[in-house]
């Protein structure tokens, strides 16, 4: 029998959807999986204790109006790797994390450095519902209705100087509360970072969660970046750290491997992973739902659908070199 090592896994090489949900659906049972995400008042939370749920959200002019991907999806099939590298891992794993108190700390090229609560951060009057589109850069994808705020007026608050010309994001380093950082898979702590046009424009947005309800520790709880237009690795989860800097900072996956994952990671259907194509993607919840693997494949659209509003931020790059 072959073992690897933790830094030996590829991402290719983790359970993919069609084993995982085959093998979840049998162990369930299908007429109860139905009655607990279909029957209004019977859906139990995927796990963990009960949420809060956020009162009149409004609307985003930027929502897509395609179909939603279902609650059970979104929560349990997940890349969070810092509760494990199955996908079913972060669901399963995460059920004891506290993510409250939460505060993050604000450094770097701001005039207005510190450590902020999470509730001073973000006010419920400030938070809408935006549906997105999130596509991970195994080819797969949901649509997901998050709860959340626009990011550029909040980095606004900390008077980035005009030496910032990116931003860095960090996510919570603790391997007892989060045991797949005992694994080296990465180097912890993930972090990644956005030039800061990407931060402040209108569709980049911190969330805090999804489907009218607090995010689940499995999808980032209690704060995450959301970046409709770039593959999900970019949208980094349960952030404890904002740092404006002068150069441009190193990110977790591009760390591991420069050559698979670049800074911007827009997705780009023309430029493939060089293990697998990029140009289709399955949609998560989409064909029979107990036949997984003859989920149809659609074509995969530039900057995940948001090229009329997000293109202008790379006029005159090759994005196949900056990739």
């Amino acid at each position: 029998m072959l073992i690897k090592r933790p830094a030996d896994i590829r991402p290719s090489e983790i359970t993919d959807r069609s084993t995982y949900l085959a093998r979840r659906r049998f162990i369930l049972g299908t007429g109860a999986l139905i009655a607990a995400t279909t029957i209004p008042g019977l859906r139990k939370e995927a796990h963990g204790a009960s949420r809060q749920k956020f009162g009149q959200l409004a609307k985003s002019p930027f929502s897509t109006n395609e179909e939603l991907t279902s609650y059970e999806d979104v929560t349990t099939y997940n890349n969070f790797y810092e509760f494990g590298t199955d996908k079913g891992d972060p669901a399963r794993i995460s059920e004891e994390f506290n993510p409250r108190p939460w505060s993050v700390s604000v450094s770097g090229e701001c005039a207005k450095p510190g450590t902020y609560d999470l509730d001073d951060l973000v006010k419920p009057a400030a938070l809408e519902e935006r549906i997105y589109r999130l596509r991970c850069v195994e080819a797969w994808s949901m649509v997901i209705p998050w709860v959340g705020l626009p990011l550029g007026p909040l980095l606004k608050r900390f008077e980035p100087t005009g030496n910032a010309k990116y931003v860095e994001f960090r996510t919570l380093h603790d391997p007892a509360r989060m045991p797949g950082q005992r694994r080296t898979v990465l180097k912890w702590p993930y972090r990644e970072g956005l030039r800061m046009d990407e931060a402040m424009h209108p569709l980049t947005i911190f969330a805090v969660g999804l489907y009218g309800e607090e995010l689940p520790n499995q999808n980032g709880a209690p704060l995450r970046l959301v970046v409709p237009w770039k593959y999900g690795f970019k949208s980094i989860k349960s952030i404890v750290s904002i740092r404006f800097t002068q150069r441009r900072p190193q990110t977790s996956w591009s760390m591991r491997a420069a050559s698979e994952y670049g800074f911007y990671s827009n997705v780009n259907p023309q430029v493939d992973h060089p293990r697998w194509s990029q140009a289709k993607e399955r949609r998560i919840g989409d064909g029979p739902s107990l036949l997984p693997f003859r989920v149809p494949k659609r074509e995969a659209r530039m900057f995940n659908g948001y090229a009329e509003q997000v293109a202008s931020l790379y006029r005159g790059m090759d994005l196949r070199k900056q990739f």
